[in-house]
């Protein structure tokens, strides 16, 4: 074999090889690789004195985290087709370390308004746009109230996986302002990230 043979096989391997899926022993490493904002999957922003903190959730951490001690093959299969056709997000909101919702604690009102925000009014507040600037609405979204016992207040946010995000580089998540003063915010992601997003080894 040449060196031209043998340069362009070179090529085509490291080509195959960065368009291949990083896959990881645990789910406590996986989520380390998700936190390291180098890797594109944790996105940050810091407006009006507020924390924003987006992150891509994968298929297989979602798995994971729903599998018992004894799930078969065919049990995670089924959890992969039921997670997989979705895309999830979570959002966490905070200020001075601390949940959101404290800067509110002394207004009644204006608790219970962000309360009820958080809670069932955000499906016409954060939507994903393509590069193509088309909007694909959110599915549905889970918000669990920890009474002031966490850093921040956290959404897990669910999407279809819509073929348009990924004919482009890149797509958004967009958020429109919250009542927080921040405006409206868009987290940008490579689509082609999230097509290879990260694995976890199966037993």
């Amino acid at each position: 074999m040449g060196s031209r043979q043998i340069g362009w096989c070179l090529a085509m391997v490291l080509l195959l090889w960065g368009c291949g899926s990083q896959e990881f022993e645990s789910k406590a490493a996986l989520m380390a690789y998700l936190r390291d904002p180098g890797n594109g999957y944790h996105l940050t922003e810091h407006v009006n004195g507020v924390d924003y903190a987006l992150t891509y959730r994968p298929t297989d951490l979602l798995v994971t985290q729903s599998l018992s001690a004894n799930s078969s093959k065919e049990e995670i299969d089924s959890l992969k087709t039921v997670f997989g056709d979705q895309l999830y997000f979570n959002l966490s909101i905070s200020k001075a370390g601390k949940e959101v919702l404290n800067t509110f604690a002394g207004n009644r009102r204006q608790f219970g308004a962000m309360v009820n925000q958080l809670a069932f009014g955000l499906s016409n507040k954060v939507q994903l746009l393509t590069a193509k600037r088309d909007t694909i609405a959110m599915i549905s979204h889970l918000y669990p109230r920890l009474y002031g016992m966490g850093g921040g207040n956290t959404i897990l946010m669910a999407f279809p996986r819509d073929e348009r995000l990924f004919k482009g580089e890149t797509f958004q998540l967009s958020v429109t302002d919250l009542g927080l003063g921040g405006g409206k915010l868009n987290f940008e992601f490579k689509s082609k990230a999230i097509a290879n997003e990260p694995k976890i080894k199966q037993p």
